[in-house]
Order: structure tokens, then C-alpha cells, then sequence
């Protein structure tokens, strides 16, 4: 199920609450965006719905308003970031299998350097 109350043992839920401490770049009604504490690019800021689901998937089904708050947001930190002419790279992880350790559903924004110019596959 996916209506959005927060998840007690949700990391992402407890820095929503500011029970836990990030370093916040840009926060709306709806999202909020933080520095990623093992980043893998000079910028890479997680972009989270405040409202729980547990994945891109459940978001999109469940809230899509929402889902497209998230990426709007995305396009903002990157400009926000500097990173928007350059280029930048948004990744959702779906899953377990695909990488996800937490399941709340966010967006990876990457950039800063030359090394996202590899192709996905």
C-alpha cells in the first residue's frame, strides 16, 4: 500500500521530520532535496516526496502529481547546482535488485564532472 503516511523506521520519513540531520538544498510543500552522505559525483542531492511511498513505481501509481513534483524539483537543483547547462544525470533505483536500500521513493541528481558520460545499458 502506498498513501503516503510517513513510516516510522523510514530514514528518509525521519529527515522529512528533521528527527535525523541533512544538509537540506531546496525544500517545497511537497519535496525536499538533500546532499547525498556517500555521494558518487561532485553533486549528487537526493530529491524525496515528504509524503512515504515506498518507490518510484508506487509514487507514480499512487501520487503522480507528485511524481512530477519530484522531478521538477530535480531540474531545479540542478540549476540551483550549476549543473543544468552541462548536463546531469537523474537516477531511480526501483527495488532491491535494482540498488534501492531505501525504500522511500527519491531521485538521484548527478553531476559535476566527465565521468557521467557513460551510456546506461
Amino acid at each position: 500500500m502506498s498513501d503516503g503516511t510517513p513510516v516510522p523506521d523510514c530514514l528518509f520519513c525521519k529527515i522529512i521530520a528533521r528527527e535525523i540531520p541533512a544538509e537540506v538544498v531546496r525544500e517545497t510543500e511537497t519535496t525536499l532535496a538533500f546532499r547525498d552522505i556517500h555521494p558518487q559525483a561532485p553533486t549528487h542531492v537526493l530529491v524525496v516526496p515528504k509524503a512515504h511511498h515506498p518507490n518510484a513505481a508506487a509514487l507514480a501509481v499512487a501520487a503522480p502529481d507528485q511524481a512530477a513534483a519530484i522531478l521538477a524539483e530535480a531540474g531545479e537543483v540542478a540549476a540551483q547546482e550549476k549543473i543544468a547547462e552541462s548536463g546531469y544525470r537523474l537516477i531511480f533505483n526501483t527495488g532491491a535488485g535494482a540498488g534501492q536500500t531505501v525504500f522511500h521513493a527519491h531521485v538521484h541528481v548527478l553531476g559535476g564532472d566527465g565521468s557521467l558520460h557513460g551510456t546506461l545499458v
